[in-house]
């Protein structure tokens, strides 16, 4: 196919393909599904070889958030059944974080629900990082806690934070139907902030709350404009009790043709798949490793996910590797580009983004979007896959890793 072997020789100089190619990755066909799996898997081999990041979520303070995001489960006036709790301290956070890293995680991304942290939160997420990094060597360690203020990045960077995360989730067109206690604008001026402080900045998107293709066209063309070096892709956990409890819009394809299309348009850059891969891709998972480099090990903020063991004998089963602590993440143009993140294997960093925090991931994000898109077959919903997570950071129970 044209098309295709246009886009891997793109991808392989990291030139950007035309909005018109990224449109055309997501109007394939499933007869061609697997050409395109090919494709851009020779893009994310060339980069990344065959190699796997793990990155392991700690939920610092769960629920009890005070904006409106519509498909997330820690929203202002939930009703979803979730743990909800303040701040973890120090030591239970380290103690969460150790459990992922004995798991075989590289990276360790701390979360905290609220519209963005005092500069007290700082000072609290600062202990925390220094007891986590005391604890465990060559760890790296990404913030996700909200909007910035000025100085904030600075602090964290100061404190030992390696990344800091923070999605755009959908296109700047559609972003007013998600919330209305924050902007898209707030979202790209917190990315960067992280930025110039030095801190790798991730940020990504969400798909499946109705979107269209020009909308997540839109949305990581967008991204690549911002070049962070790490873009989680979430796929919508509808959780009962969020307005958007009820778009099941997804399917396996779909899922591994929009993960295509962000690998097309962002050849260099870690791809995480995020939150929802166990509820949308299912038996497809081990196929999307072809895509993306770097996944959630375990649970996810609110919701439970595959468990641990399943996820390494996964990797194990689809013919990649664990990336070891002792292995740079990004391509060598990007890790010495500046920014202090995975300029060497001993920096603790890597590549970039923070353990993952897709921006609230597995129901905890923000968001509800417009009318669906034609070429997307909108699949049964499978509850029974959504789990509220019971175990791990605030709770006496053993964590998923």
């Amino acid at each position: 196919m044209d098309l295709l072997n246009t886009l891997v020789d793109k991808g392989l100089r990291r030139e950007l393909p035309t909005r018109e190619e990224a449109l055309a990755v997501l109007a394939t066909s499933d007869d061609d599904l697997l050409d395109v799996v090919a494709a851009a898997g020779k893009v994310r081999r060339h980069w990344f070889g065959r190699r796997v990041k793990l990155n392991y979520l700690v939920n610092l303070k769960s629920g009890l958030c005070p904006e409106d995001c519509s498909y997330c489960s820690q929203r202002l006036g939930s009703d979803t059944g979730i743990l909800k709790y303040t701040w973890l301290k120090p030591e239970q956070a380290s103690q969460a974080a150790a459990a992922g890293l004995a798991g075989g995680a590289k990276r360790v991304c701390l979360v905290a629900s609220g519209r963005g942290p005092t500069d007290r939160d700082v000072d609290r997420v600062a202990g925390t990082i220094k007891a986590i990094k005391e604890q465990n060597e060559g760890v790296e360690v990404c913030a996700c806690l909200g909007l910035l203020s000025d100085g904030q990045a600075e602090r964290l960077r100061e404190a030992g934070a390696d990344a800091y995360n923070h999605n755009l989730n959908t296109s700047e067109s559609t972003y007013g139907e998600i919330t209305t206690t924050h902007t898209y604008a707030d979202r790209v001026d917190t990315v960067t902030k992280a930025h110039a402080a030095g801190l790798s900045a991730c940020s990504g998107l969400i798909a499946g709350m109705g979107e269209t293709d020009e909308d997540l066209v839109d949305v990581v063309f967008s991204l690549r404009e911002l070049d962070p070096d790490s873009v989680p892709v979430n796929f919508l956990i509808p959780v009962e009790g969020t307005p958007l409890a009820k778009e099941w819009n997804l399917t396996p394809q779909r899922c591994l043709r929009i993960l295509a299309m962000v690998r097309f348009v962002c050849p260099d850059v870690e791809v995480r798949i995020a939150g929802g891969r166990e509820v949308h891709l299912r038996t497809m998972q081990p196929l999307a490793l072809n895509l993306a480099n770097s996944i959630f090990l375990g649970d996810y903020l609110t919701t439970e996910g595959q468990a641990g063991k399943a996820d390494l004998e996964m990797i194990a089963d689809a013919g990649f590797e664990v990336e070891g602590t002792d292995q740079v993440t990004l391509p060598e143009h990007r890790a010495t580009a500046g920014g202090g993140c995975g300029s060497h294997a001993e920096s603790g960093c890597g590549s970039h983004e923070d353990a993952g925090c897709g921006s609230h991931v597995g129901g905890g994000v923000c968001g509800t979007a417009a009318a669906a898109t034609a070429t997307a077959t909108a699949t049964e919903a499978r509850t029974d896959l959504v789990a509220v997570r019971r175990r791990g950071a605030g709770t006496d129970l053993a964590p998923n890793a």
